[in-house]
């Protein structure tokens, strides 16, 4: 049987995620996304998915618990490498730091970050196997320069573009591609309580970001083919952090 290419996309039922599975699949791959609690936002996007002509698997688990994405993606990666893996998942439990919870730290950083170790773990070892693939990691631009009250968020999304890079270092020489995609203000539920009438003077193209506007530039890292693009940050925050 002739397989399309799979194109894991974590934290894929919802904005950014959404967006890009569905551009991957108009691209001719199959999907598999992975949700936390919204199951039904999951369903959603695999029956449009499934429209496309492609196969969609949804897959439910805590990316912060090692042993619930072992069960979720192993016998998956036993069956199947996949040619393309997005790491877009994603909280945010803001606070100033003087009054930040340890529940507000550590959970942000489970998820964000810890995450991000959970499913390389997993998915690593069979693309060093098929010697080829693509892995786009979403940070943020509040991992690039900062920003108040999320010292946890900003730690997590630091921490994953310092982790890409080595890993970029790592894996290159098998032919697998890493990069590292930096969004400013994206029009999505976790941004739709930020005081944006402050926010939208500081940013020169004087509008906010659309979940569109960074999976074109993830479609892009994933299926060109002509790509010497390794280890690197590119920011889609409309000139905020320039």
């Amino acid at each position: 049987m002739n397989l399309k290419p799979l194109a894991l996309i974590v934290g894929g039922s919802r904005g950014i995620g959404k967006s890009t599975a569905l551009r991957l699949a108009k691209s001719g791959f199959d999907i598999c996304l992975t949700y936390h609690n919204n199951e039904e936002a999951a369903k959603a996007v695999s029956a449009e998915i499934i429209q496309l002509g492609v196969a969609c698997q949804i897959l439910g688990f805590d990316v912060g618990n090692g042993a619930q994405t072992d069960a979720a993606l192993l016998k998956l990666m036993d069956e199947r490498a996949p040619e393309v893996v997005v790491y877009n998942s994603g909280i945010a439990k803001d606070n100033l730091m003087v009054l930040m919870t340890r529940e507000e730290w550590e959970s942000v950083i489970n998820t964000n970050l810890n995450g991000f170790y959970n499913i390389m773990h997993v998915v690593l070892f069979p693309m060093l196997r098929e010697k080829r693939g693509r892995i786009v990691v979403v940070s943020s631009v509040s991992g690039e320069v900062g920003q108040a009250g999320q010292v946890n968020y900003s730690a997590s999304k630091a921490g994953l573009i310092g982790a890409a890079k080595s890993l970029a270092r790592e894996v290159g020489k098998k032919n697998i591609l890493v990069n590292i995609v930096s969004p400013g203000v994206i029009e999505t539920e976790m941004t739709a309580e930020l005081p944006k009438d402050q926010i939208l003077p500081l940013i020169p193209l004087k509008r906010f970001g659309t979940v569109e506007d960074v999976s074109s530039v993830i479609h892009f890292l994933c299926t060109e083919p002509n790509m010497y693009i390794h280890g690197e940050v590119i920011s889609i925050n409309g000139g905020l952090s320039t």
